[in-house]
């Protein structure tokens, strides 16, 4: 059987993530901050790590340096390990000025890495989704499957097919048919595959192994498919040998900013559905030096607290608090995300300042507060019907969500809320 060193694992970076809007407004989706103290970014490359697949390359493009600079900062293999972690960003040459058309696209215009590394398979993974898994399975099913293409697959409801990547597959696990988000009920008809009312579909997780020459020949041959999904897997049905390997755990697409919402608020509950307590297959990141929180005469219920902050007098319920956050004294926080701060607050204030974190007598409730915002004393901000969409510049309304863009002031005694 081959080898796990023989696979080369090409991480998707370079999305613009419009969906996630204003979160993507100074950053590329993978470098979202998620669960207080990690970047989606994360989740891949430490289930590469953690399946002993330590080749690893990430595609990056659009707003790109922070992702650049967590990488860098982040994922050092020791001089004696023959494994990396390695960015190939979108570069114009002499045979193309043109960037990334699609995740395809993006892979195709680094063949000639790919052929340098002399992998025998390729893996390649979405840099935004939420899950935890052993490619090390993925790879042996293909491998003794005698695999061209293997796709990971899993479960999905009615509702969720639309977005998604839905197939069938015959009784050996070879995928017969494939469409990429089938909107009409018609077509959905003919894609249901299993008896379960709930999830009656089998959906793709956007993972994909290929044997290396045969991702060469479909992306080479064919140069106007420019997207997995929507031309290069279909195609290959046809032509190929391509298999659905299962996964039922668990996996959540952080597509959209309610997604991002709901999924990072079920981290602080006692029943979350995906658990950074893995002592055997942790979530890696960047090993930071900074202090335990501190909560001075607090109220906190179901939080899920990262290192480095200080909240005092405060009450907090069912909420992520990320690094280095402050909240003052007298302040109400529910149902919100809190990135948190690249940096301490050390500056001295004049009077009329508005400090880094939440300020006193603040009432929070169904936000988001991105990266280094400075929220004012006394300000109140409050969720709106569900669909709501608004952007009033210094704060966006997005499904409902009110999100505070990253280095956004909202001066003291601003009132966000439905009227």
């Amino acid at each position: 059987m081959p080898a796990l060193d023989e696979i080369l694992s090409i991480i998707l970076g370079g999305g613009r993530g419009a969906r996630l809007y204003p979160l993507t407004k100074l950053r590329s989706k993978p470098a979202v901050p998620i669960a207080g103290k990690y970047r989606l970014i994360d989740i891949p490359i430490s289930n590469c790590i953690n399946s002993h697949i330590y080749r690893i390359a990430v595609l990056t493009q659009f707003h790109s340096v922070s992702l650049h600079r967590h990488i860098t900062n982040t994922y050092q293999f020791d001089h004696y390990h023959a494994g990396w972690v390695q960015i190939l960003a979108a570069e114009q040459t002499l045979t193309s000025d043109d960037w990334y058309q699609g995740t395809a696209d993006a892979v195709r215009k680094q063949i000639r890495e790919i052929q340098a590394s002399g992998a025998k398979y390729v893996l390649i993974l979405a840099g935004d989704h939420l899950y935890r898994m052993d490619y090390s399975k993925m790879a042996a099913f293909h491998w003794d499957k005698d695999a061209d293409i293997t796709v990971a697959v899993q479960p999905t409801s009615r509702e969720e097919a639309s977005r998604l990547g839905i197939l069938k597959r015959g009784e050996d696990d070879r995928i017969t048919a494939f469409v990429e988000k089938p909107k009409d009920e018609k077509t959905q008809a003919q894609f249901i595959s299993r008896d379960d009312p709930e999830r009656p579909f089998l959906a793709s997780m956007g993972i994909y192994m290929f044997k290396t020459e045969v991702l060469i020949d479909l992306l080479t041959n064919f140069p106007d498919h420019d997207d997995f999904g929507k031309d290069v897997i279909p195609h290959a049905i046809g032509k190929d040998a391509v298999f659905g390997y299962d996964f039922d755990g668990y996996w959540q697409d952080i597509g959209t900013i309610r997604s991002f919402y709901e999924t990072n608020l079920q981290l602080a509950t006692a029943n979350s559905p995906f658990n950074f307590f893995d002592a055997q297959r942790p979530i890696y990141t960047n090993p930071r030096i900074l202090p335990g929180s501190l909560v001075l005469d607090s109220n906190l219920k179901d939080v899920l607290l990262s290192e480095g902050c200080r909240i005092q007098k405060a009450k907090i319920s069912h909420s992520v608090i990320g690094l280095r956050s402050h909240v003052g004294p007298g302040t109400i926080i529910k149902d919100t995300i809190m990135m948190g701060s690249d940096d301490y607050d050390v500056m001295p204030h004049r009077k009329n300042d508005v400090a880094m974190g939440v300020g006193p007598n603040c009432h929070i409730e169904g936000a988001i507060l991105d990266k280094n915002v400075r929220i004012g004393e006394g300000v109140v901000i409050k969720p709106f019907p569900r669909g709501t969409e608004i952007d009033a510049g210094t704060w966006v309304v997005q499904d409902g969500i009110v999100v505070i863009p990253k280095d956004t002031t909202i001066l003291p005694n601003t009132r966000i809320a439905p009227e």
